[in-house]
């Protein structure tokens, strides 16, 4: 006999928190800042409906297109190294024979709990011109005879933000794969052992090719979040020529520096649609591949 299913309304009390929670701090003022992308207003005065000004202007607006290109290349001088050492580690520290791997696995993703701001702060400071330290290493080991003046230069600008970057999120994705690794049974192993595979055969016949979910993860998660790079970058100051302004720095400085928060809101939409074009490109790929 089947048991009747109890249909009553208490478990949407349950769940009622989280759907007032974020109605309150999440939709609405999601809701809010697109009605203020049509608005002309600066926080004091009321705001003036001006129609699809502010997106007209974004779509001119020479800047946020510089921003985007820095965001996009800072991300992807981050990503490569980051995914590479992640992985080489994590299948280092799967093996068996390793001792100790659950302390590195610790000091490893130690980085991705220290806040991206004391991050940035002290990589400016160990890169400053005059009393860094790296400087001083540098000229002590006969490498350099003066003070290179790092954030002088573009690419060496670009180069210790995105250092910074997969420094921090390396360990995390070192986590997320060795969670793939041990996913993988043992007996596949076995059986490609039997059929005479070494061990780099096997990593490259069959570990990398069933870590292909964890690849789009660490991918869809890194485009999501690279994106979006603010604390780091802000530390570190936008470098030459505004070369490590990101987008999302360019919102904050648009709306909270000029006080203009109706194209600081349009900026953020623009940020929004930027991100989900990349996402789906990156999702739409790992499709065309299987």
């Amino acid at each position: 006999m089947i048991s009747k299913i109890n249909k009553s309304n208490y478990g949407y009390l349950f769940v009622a928190p989280f759907f007032i929670g974020f109605g309150i701090f999440g939709l609405i003022p999601i809701l809010y800042t697109f009605y203020l992308s049509f608005t002309k207003w600066d926080g004091f005065t009321d705001p003036v409906y001006v129609g699809l000004a502010n997106y007209s202007r974004l779509l001119h607006d020479t800047y946020f297109y510089q921003t985007i290109g820095n965001t996009l290349i800072i991300w992807v001088m981050s990503i490569v190294p980051q995914l590479i050492i992640a992985l080489v580690l994590a299948i280092i520290l799967n093996e068996r024979f390793i001792r100790g791997k659950h302390f590195f696995r610790a000091v490893y993703y130690f980085p991705h709990i220290i806040t991206p701001i004391t991050l940035g702060v002290m990589f400016s400071l160990m890169f400053d011109w005059q009393t860094g330290s790296v400087n001083k290493v540098l000229m002590d080991l006969g490498i350099v005879s003066e003070p290179v003046n790092w954030f002088s230069s573009p690419w060496w600008s670009r180069t210790i933000v995105s250092g910074v970057i997969c420094w921090q999120y390396f360990g995390f994705n070192l986590i997320v794969f060795i969670a793939g690794l041990q996913s993988i049974s043992d007996e596949v192993y076995e059986a490609a052992k039997m059929d005479g595979a070494n061990k780099w055969k096997s990593t490259l016949y069959i570990t990398l090719p069933m870590l292909r979910p964890v690849f789009l993860f660490t991918f869809i998660t890194s485009v999501i979040g690279g994106l979006q790079l603010f604390d780091a970058p802000l530390m570190l100051g936008d470098g030459p020529n505004n070369t490590t302004r990101t987008m999302v720095m360019y919102l904050y400085q648009t709306a909270f520096k000029n006080f203009d928060y109706s194209y600081g809101a349009t900026v953020a939409y623009g940020i929004f649609v930027v991100v989900m074009i990349l996402t789906a490109i990156t999702a739409k790929a790992s499709k065309l591949n299987e």
